[in-house]
């Protein structure tokens, strides 16, 4: 796909939802860290549950640290690799409390050096708090980028290489959610439902579902 018709893709995605956000409930950057780590391999839904019962109990890094690794893992029993997710969270919140005076720090670099956090988990930090102009690819955007055709690529990485140069520089900033959302609503895996489809003849699916 070309910058036109990748402007034009973005247009429409825009179009049918100006303001898109998360679907992850959080009310700060460490509430949004420790939800993103809590969502790899679950569903939002599911972690939006968990944490409606772990984020009044301990919002912030120091608090979540005090309640301790056990405690975590009980509320946070329901998610898959929970166990994993509790040490990874106990100890990037000591990192948070220690490194950065308890805050969520706004450069890649700090962000993949806590536990639990990869490029996909800082990607998505930086732009929903933050509000840089990053692309986080997860297996919805993976789908989307290679089926359409905005932005083949073999690996996670080289799709988001080249959703970053093709995205308007005035798209950017919400092109992670447009992808994400249309990945998970419209665009889905085992049936496209490209009849309902916004981007329809911009696509180069062969495959679509009439």
């Amino acid at each position: 796909m070309n910058k036109a018709q990748a402007a034009a893709f973005y247009a429409r995605l825009a179009a049918t939802n100006p303001a898109p956000t998360t679907e992850l409930a959080y009310a700060s950057p460490f509430q949004l860290l420790i939800a993103v780590i809590l969502s790899a391999q679950a569903t939002d839904v599911g972690v939006n549950k968990a944490t409606a019962r772990l984020f009044p109990v301990a919002p912030t890094p120091e608090a979540m640290l005090a309640l301790g690794e056990a405690a975590l893992a009980d509320y946070i029993k329901t998610i898959g690799l929970f166990r994993t997710k509790a040490r990874n969270i106990i100890a990037t919140c000591r990192l948070l409390v220690e490194r950065h005076g308890g805050a969520v720090p706004e450069e890649r670099a700090a962000l993949e050096a806590l536990p639990g956090v990869g490029r996909k988990t800082a990607n998505v930090v930086l732009n929903t708090a933050f509000g840089l102009p990053t692309i986080a690819v997860d297996t919805h955007i993976f789908r989307v980028g290679n089926r359409t055709g905005l932005a083949p690529g073999k690996t996670p990485l080289a799709v988001e290489q080249k959703l970053l140069k093709v995205t308007p520089a005035h798209f950017a900033k919400d092109a992670h959610h447009w992808l994400i959302l249309h990945g998970r609503y419209v665009c889905k895996a085992r049936q496209p439902e490209c009849g309902r489809c916004v981007v329809a003849d911009l696509c180069h699916y062969k495959g679509k579902a009439a």
